[in-house]
């Protein structure tokens, strides 16, 4: 009987560090901790109705986010998703300001609440001793205000923007800033993120990975496959737990 894709992803994995406690776990925010269906109703609003082209503004997002730090240049993430979104709309037949696609961006990204099962899951990873930083694309003010809406402040021992290496995820370089900033080696590393483009990032870089399985999400098949593969972040706190 052929295996699906999480009974592989549970079955093929590096097992080398498995089971050992990483010295600090790092989050990606959106989609990951933070639920974007508000973002997903507002765009879909700014594009005349078109819910279904969220998946588009995003992706498009992600690639001039990497156009951007491949050239050498930075913008801050807001203003790609900015760009994205009236690059979306123009392909569509409608005409978005930058001022206007820049406020419904960061309005809607500032208010995001948190999937319900992440605070538990941070709870019992802070009782469990584990260090929890927040390292994400978005600019360190966008990050603050979003854990402040939110209620996820008090969980994170540390919040990290990649804006201060002039590069987004998932470039080697932010992982390994992302290392040398909380005084660990890449291996001590684990990202928990969403997103199979983030975790391929972080694994190439020398990390560890736990892939959260949100709707709509894959893992890359080209790269490993991550040593903890769970449909939500409450399932992966519970597999960190049994790691002496």
């Amino acid at each position: 009987m052929e295996m699906n894709n999480r009974e592989i992803h549970k079955t093929i994995v590096d097992g080398s560090l498995k089971g050992i406690r990483p010295k600090v776990l790092f989050f990606d925010v959106n989609e990951t901790l933070l639920d974007l269906s508000a973002v997903k109703k507002e765009v879909g609003n700014a594009l005349g109705g078109r819910e279904d082209l969220l998946p588009l503004w995003f992706t498009t997002m992600l690639q001039y986010s990497l156009v951007v730090s491949a050239s050498g240049t930075y913008e801050p993430f807001g203003h790609i998703g900015a760009a994205a979104l009236q690059m979306v709309a123009a392909n569509h037949n409608i005409e978005i300001s930058k001022d206007n696609a820049r406020r419904l961006i960061g309005e809607s990204i500032s208010n995001l609440p948190a999937h319900p099962e992440v605070k538990e899951a941070l709870t019992k990873l802070k009782a469990a001793e584990y260090k929890l930083v927040a390292f994400t694309n978005s600019s360190k003010t966008l990050l603050k205000k979003q854990f402040e809406n939110a209620g996820l402040t008090e969980y994170f021992d540390e919040l990290l923007s990649v804006e201060e290496t002039g590069k987004f995820k998932p470039f080697t370089e932010t992982y390994t800033w992302g290392a040398q900033k909380m005084g660990v080696l890449h291996n001590e590393c684990m990202l928990i993120a969403a997103h199979g483009w983030d975790v391929a990032g972080a694994q190439w870089a020398g990390w560890r990975a736990a892939f959260v399985n949100r709707p709509g999400q894959q893992p890359f098949p080209l790269a490993k496959q991550t040593e903890i593969f769970e449909d939500n972040l409450l399932q992966v706190a519970k597999t960190l737990m049994t790691y002496d």
